[in-house]
């Protein structure tokens, strides 16, 4: 029997078909990923393996077994003994999936105590235990700690560790590394690797990174508007895809190992930095976010900030901007006057006001600098909307209306709208799918040559600021400890930090993948 079966799938939100006849099985200690963009229906396919559609007016038609369970005929009670129990979920997002009133420790013991008649104690026991399993240091202090107090990937660990709590059969990760740096992910996807060879269990990942994919599993499905597109060995499906689709999704992923195609030569300085430093806090309570860097921009170049969470990558960029005033150093303009920077930020649901209409947004700039005339500015804004690939009738739209890569667009425009000579994009395209990145990326690159921009491209992934920059400069701890043209810094990276961030970057490969797996492993046995 296997561990899960899946047969003709379907799942209906009134006139939505999001999942269409899908049909697939995991057997015991297997390990499928389930691939497509946003929308393809993955993530409500897991959902479905739970029961989690039960009450929500969905439709599910099909059948789906997990562990033995038929699942659209259980009672709510053998659901509940499903979940957790027999079968557990790794949200995208821990933050959301804890309380944050109360120590992670508590909260996993609670979920112990549900599926395991036991004492407080051996519960509070048991999530030290299996907190100790995923690597969080210290587990019996840091198991009082609240959510907030763990980092991003710390809390990652704790929820594959209240996953794990109840010795499940099945473990279902849905896009656990997203908003992860390289290495980080790459100690969570080395981290699930290990619990499947140690325990056992079938993991069923849902990913729009083909990457991941290829690093954590042995078969891949891949989905396109709620339908299996490919289902085959990971090696096979990423190595010779036979449908279309698969080839574009696999041609739209950025290669850190790719030369950048020739740019055009870069022009003056239009902005240089000298000795930045920016510290946050008094006293003994004091963080250096930025501590002296120096750097020049010139126009039409790109330049790249890598570096994981915390390494002031983003502090840099808002001081570049104008919204954080530097501590120490100075930021001259080139040619002695002060071009107008602005930024395209990492979210544009939270940088875009849910209440005004996108062409309201994109026209505050203009406005800003005293124009006045209605017929101008909306002229103006249609000019935008239509030079980032959108239309010139949605001035009257909301954010909510727009896809994630359109919303992104559309704060394109907005930064477009100050005729800027740099503009700052700070991890432009790290919530978006491989195909609607590259579109952005492409979009950003057409602007650049058209326009003359100079961009400064902040992000964590390394393979996109390899595929945009005409230089890199690398962040650690608010350092620049290496920089350089683009190529040189990634073929021939002198600094251990970077040799480590490279070595982080997953492979599409799974026999390469497995390779530095069992590398990082040694590292860390040693």
């Amino acid at each position: 029997m296997s561990l899960v079966d899946v047969s003709d799938l379907t799942v209906e939100f009134g006139s939505l078909r999001a999942v269409d006849g899908l049909s697939f099985r995991l057997e015991q200690g297997g390990a499928l990923a389930l691939v497509g963009e946003s929308g393809s229906g993955k993530s409500t396919v897991a959902s479905a393996l739970l029961g989690l559609h039960r009450g929500t007016g969905a439709r599910v038609g099909g059948s789906v077994e997990v562990a033995g369970i038929d699942v659209e005929e259980a009672s709510d009670e053998e659901l509940r003994r499903l979940r957790g129990g027999k079968a557990a979920m790794v949200f995208q997002d821990p933050l959301s999936s804890f309380d944050p009133y109360y120590a992670i420790g508590d909260q996993i013991a609670e979920v112990y105590r549900v599926h395991a008649r036991v004492s407080r104690r051996a519960a509070r026991a048991r999530a030290v235990e299996v907190l100790e399993r995923v690597g969080i240091p210290d587990a019996p202090r840091r198991s009082r700690s609240r959510p907030h107090e763990f980092s991003g990937g710390m809390r990652q660990r704790a929820l594959i560790a209240m996953a794990l709590a109840c010795t499940p059969d099945l473990l279902i990760a849905d896009e656990p590394t997203t908003a992860l740096d390289v290495t980080v992910q790459a100690q969570i996807l080395d981290l699930l690797h290990t619990l499947r060879e140690e325990t056992g269990m079938g993991l069923l990942l849902v990913t729009h990174d083909v990457g991941v994919a290829a690093e954590s599993v042995d078969e891949v499905l891949v989905m396109r508007h709620g339908r299996a597109v490919e289902h085959g060995p990971v090696g096979t499906v990423l190595g010779t895809p036979g449908e279309t689709y698969t080839r574009e999704l696999l041609a739209a992923v950025p290669r850190v190992d790719a030369r950048r195609a020739a740019t055009g030569e870069a022009g003056e300085v239009v902005l240089e930095a000298t000795g930045l430093r920016r510290e946050f806090g008094r006293g003994k309570k004091a963080f250096t976010a930025v501590d002296g860097v120096s750097l020049t921009i010139r126009r039409g170049e790109t330049l790249g900030v890598v570096g994981e969470s915390g390494s002031g990558k983003t502090t840099l960029g808002r001081m570049l901007v104008g919204l954080l005033e530097p501590t120490a150093g100075e930021i001259k303009p080139g040619g002695g006057v002060r071009p107008d920077v602005q930024m395209v930020f990492q979210d544009p649901v939270s940088s875009l006001n849910p209440r005004r209409s996108v062409g309201e947004s994109i026209a505050d700039p203009l406005r800003a600098r005293g124009e006045r005339d209605e017929t101008r500015i909306r002229g103006r804004v249609t000019e935008l909307l239509e030079r980032v690939g959108l239309e010139g009738a949605h001035y009257d739209r909301y954010p909510h209306e727009f896809s994630g890569g359109q919303r992104q667009r559309v704060g394109i425009a907005r930064a477009l709208a100050a005729d800027p000579r740099v503009i700052v994009c700070d991890e432009p395209v790290s919530a978006l799918d491989v195909t609607t990145q590259a579109q952005v990326v492409a979009l950003l690159g057409e602007l650049q040559r058209e326009l003359g921009l100079a961009l400064v491209f902040v992000a964590h992934d390394l393979a996109v600021v390899r595929q945009v920059s005409d230089r890199v400069a690398v962040m650690r701890r608010g350092r620049i400890v290496e920089s350089g043209p683009a190529d040189e810094v990634y073929d021939h990276p002198q600094d251990p930090y970077t040799q480590q961030l490279l070595a982080a970057v997953p492979a599409l490969d799974p026999e390469v993948a497995a390779r530095r797996r069992a590398a990082r492993r040694e590292l860390a046995a040693a």
